[in-house]
């Protein structure tokens, strides 16, 4: 078995705002959902990023899980290829988006560019 995911960022910032959506969030999401055997981490990890990035979510949520994914083994030339590949399915702009975040997530120094 793998690690076990926990997640309390749910009760942590929204505990007694949102009682029922910090639980959904840490329970349910994070604690049965991410703690699935059927899928590994790694695939977990790039699907939800990918998924992020498709509906254009660029807020720290997606830094969150692009750190997620690099824990769960993502490497750098994996980012960039799934990039790459999904900006031509969800536009050039939110792949634009996304690589800034990773090259930071990566540690890769920023390069400036003209678009």
């Amino acid at each position: 078995m793998s690690e076990k995911i926990v997640q309390t960022a749910g009760r942590d910032q929204l505990g007694e705002f949102a009682p029922l959506f910090a639980h959904f969030n840490d329970d349910i999401l994070f604690g049965e959902e991410w703690n699935s055997q059927s899928i590994n981490l790694k695939t977990r990890s790039i699907i939800t990023v990918v998924a992020l990035v498709s509906s254009g979510i660029t807020d720290s949520s997606l830094i969150y899980h692009l750190q997620n994914s690099k824990a769960h083994g993502v490497t750098k030339e994996e980012i960039a290829d799934i990039f790459t590949h999904i900006a031509f399915y969800v536009g050039w702009p939110k792949g634009w988006a996304a690589f800034k975040l990773a090259k930071d997530v990566w540690n890769e120094k920023e390069e400036e560019c003209d678009l």
